[in-house]
């Protein structure tokens, strides 16, 4: 039996439209300030996870963002499973801010670090046994028979007899009037009819019909759109525009300054863009103006040297590496990486007197709610977020730029407001992947196996800017993910961040710390292999001899490793740790025409329990492209103070025909499901690199690779 009281209490609420809604409440922050969401008499809307309405129409809410990664679709199955009902029965709808949709991994009602499924695990199979279970109990007092006799399945409860049956909306009214249970019994995994399946994903058909509502689809009565020239040198402020040109647009209705930028308002989408490219903007020279990639790598690299805070030690590496038979020293470079989400940043605001209206591709629902309070001065209450569809997120829509950009020119025209990003400005003026320098050293002894491991990350804080509360002793955590966590047994370890903070703002992207961190640790690895005359998978085996899981990664690479090698290919492997899952990258690359070609991966996922496999396998496959776009492919890059990057033609994303073959391994397991959304990226480099350090005989320590 799987009690409630380890995290949370049941609270059983009757709609107006007789039906049973049913919903996590955490005591907690039941006993604070926050406001409830407005309850409204339409039946429709639900109540916390689930609504059952005496229609039989069963409502769900997504308290995670669908921005390609699939989970409308897996937690839906958690919740489903449990309820016993078909995906088909169910009608989802976004859900709104409240306590209840704490994403508690990150501390907030969010979306990212490939939490939504684990945070879910429990919550959302438990929301759906406790529904069953009263389902079952209500039909069980209806027909005066015992609970043992009834059986629910495709929102029905049977008699054991065959011959009495009672769908869930006949059943809801009865049920609101049952006393809560003090526990629920889970399913057994041999009994489980959705999990470990691969349903058709609930979003798909929205989207080839074109009925699925991203941000740009939003369409409000009386509303006008704008978009926002910004001061394209970092940090500069706009000292005079002319907006003439703009303003002879046909369908321009204003130009005028705000807060961060010149805005253009238009009364069509296409208006406000064509006077946007029209508008004529002169900023203030400050002293980023100087700020140059060059630049900002000078100062990065002076962090190799000198002292830096300690976040972690094992043994004494100063002392192992004075005693090792031979030394290697390597430093790594990783650029400043753009999320470059398909969808441009973009927001709709609707701000009245008495209340405010945001629909917007957002990650953070309750970072938005805050953002409109502090803008607004309504209360919590008074604002309601609407999530869409996202096309991307990566972390980029965490933040509240183009939030702050609505809300704003919303309350100012007393009109609803949709403020559109170019492309130019999603890459000109976005949060980046930091760039970070690494300096490793290792030593071997006589037998080429390593004794001493001494790593160094370079570069700036994320934390210092989104939550510096998190920063410990000068360490950010996020930029040392991975490499603190390095699972091979190493007798002498130490790892040292140096914060060198730049002009150029920095946020979370795909993999975070992981992204920078695999792609120096797991090429290292490799020229320590290679020096000291290993194997790479051999010797990665036998670092990993006391951790099972990870060799069982390896036993199933193995026999592609061990393969003939293709004429003219060099193979390599990545081995990264994150977000409780683990896997093994194998990659075959090959050279034609002077140009480096991603031929074949295979990927081995150690995830946890598979929810939805054809989601995991779609989120490795997309993990890879978007880590094959930052290894081969783009950097941003500066120039007087000014990302030389504008569109897709200056920053490449990978192509259809550049698309490797990718065979995906997913290994069974009991254990909670891991995250995977961002497993695959940060694999993808030193995978690339290995195998070009196969195929050529040289290392290749710089990102993007560069023949």
């Amino acid at each position: 039996m799987k009690g409630l009281t380890r995290r949370d209490l049941l609270k059983i609420v009757t709609l107006s439209g007789g039906g049973l809604a049913l919903g996590w409440v955490w005591p907690a922050r039941a006993e604070t300030n926050e406001p409830a969401a407005p309850r409204s008499p339409d039946p429709f809307e639900p109540n916390a996870w689930i609504n059952i309405h005496a229609d039989g129409r069963i409502q769900v809410r997504l308290a995670r963002a669908e921005m390609g990664q699939g989970v409308m679709t897996s937690l839906a199955m958690l919740l489903a499973e449990e309820l016993e009902v078909g995906l088909d029965q169910l009608q989802i709808e976004p859900a709104p801010v409240a306590p209840a949709y704490v994403n508690y991994l990150l501390g907030e009602q969010a979306t990212g670090g490939g939490t939504s499924t684990r945070d879910a695990w429990n919550t959302l199979r438990e929301a759906g046994a406790l529904a069953r279970t009263l389902m079952i109990a209500a039909a069980a007092q209806t027909w005066g028979v015992p609970e043992s006799e009834c059986r629910a399945r495709r929102a029905q409860v049977h008699h054991a007899d065959g011959t009495r049956r009672l769908t869930y909306g006949e059943l809801a009214a009865t049920a609101t009037r049952l006393p809560a249970p003090s526990s629920v019994e889970l399913k057994a995994k041999p009994d489980w009819t959705l999990i470990g399946t691969s349903p058709r994903r609930l979003d798909t058909p929205l989207k080839v019909r074109g009925a699925a509502h991203f941000g740009l689809d939003v369409r409000l009565p009386g509303m006008l759109y704008a978009t926002i020239a910004r001061c394209p040198v970092i940090g500069a402020q706009i000292s005079g525009w002319n907006g003439q040109a703009a303003h002879a647009v046909p369908g321009v209705i204003d130009v005028f300054a705000v807060r961060y930028g010149i805005a253009v308002v238009a009364e069509t989408s296409w208006a406000a863009l064509t006077g946007h490219a029209r508008l004529e903007v002169e900023c203030r020279p400050r002293v980023n103006t100087a700020v140059t990639t060059e630049r900002l790598h000078s100062r990065l690299r002076i962090g190799l040297n000198g002292r830096a805070p300690v976040a972690l030690k094992e043994g004494d590496v100063s002392r192992a590496l004075a005693r090792a038979a031979l030394e290697i020293e390597s430093v790594y470079e990783v650029p400043f990486q753009a999320h470059a989400c398909m969808e441009p940043m973009n927001c709709t605001a609707d701000v009245r007197p008495d209340g405010c209206d945001i629909h917007v591709p957002t990650q953070s629902p309750a970072a938005t709610r805050e953002t409109a309070r502090h803008l607004t001065g309504l209360s919590a209450e008074r604002i309601r977020v609407h999530t869409t569809f996202l096309g991307g997120g990566h972390g980029r829509r965490r933040e509240q730029d183009f939030v702050q950009d609505a809300v704003e020119l919303s309350q100012r025209l007393g009109r609803p407001v949709q403020v559109i990003w170019t492309r130019a400005d999603d890459l000109q003026h976005d949060y980046y992947r930091p760039m970070t320098l690494h300096r490793l050293r290792g030593g071997l002894d006589a037998a080429g196996e390593p004794v001493a491991w001494f790593h160094r990350v370079v570069g700036p804080s994320v934390l210092a800017r989104r939550d510096p509360g998190r920063l410990r002793d000068g360490i950010d955590s996020l930029m040392t993910d991975g490499a603190v966590s390095l699972p091979y047994r190493l007798p002498h370890r130490r790892l040292e961040y140096r914060r060198a903070d730049t002009p150029v703002p920095i946020g979370l992207w795909r993999g975070d710390g992981h992204s920078h961190n695999a792609f120096a640790t797991e090429c290292f690895l490799d020229e320590l292999a290679r020096a000291g005359g290993r194997d790479p998978l051999e010797l990665r085996r036998q670092l990993l001899a006391e951790s099972p899981a990870h060799l069982a990664l390896l036993d199933r690479l193995a026999e592609y490793w061990a393969a003939p090698v293709p004429e003219g290919q060099g193979r390599g492997l990545a081995l990264v740790e994150a977000m409780g899952s683990r896997l093994a990258l194998l990659a075959e690359v090959s050279v034609e025409d002077g140009k480096i070609r991603a031929r074949r991966f295979v990927a081995v996922l150690d995830g946890g329990q598979v929810v939805n496999p054809d989601a995991v396998r779609a989120q490795i496959e997309s993990g890879i492209v978007f880590g094959l776009t930052a290894t081969l492919k783009g950097a941003i890059t500066f120039s007087d103070g000014q990302v030389e990057q504008a569109d897709f033609g200056d920053y490449p994303l990978l192509r259809f025909d550049e698309m490797p073959e990718v065979e995906s391994i997913l290994i069974d397991s009991d254990a909670p499901p891991g995250g995977v959304s961002s497993i695959a990226t940060p694999a993808v480099a030193p995978a690339v690199a290995n195998a070009l350090l196969a195929l050529l005989g040289r290392p290749f320590r710089t990102l993007p690779i560069r023949l």
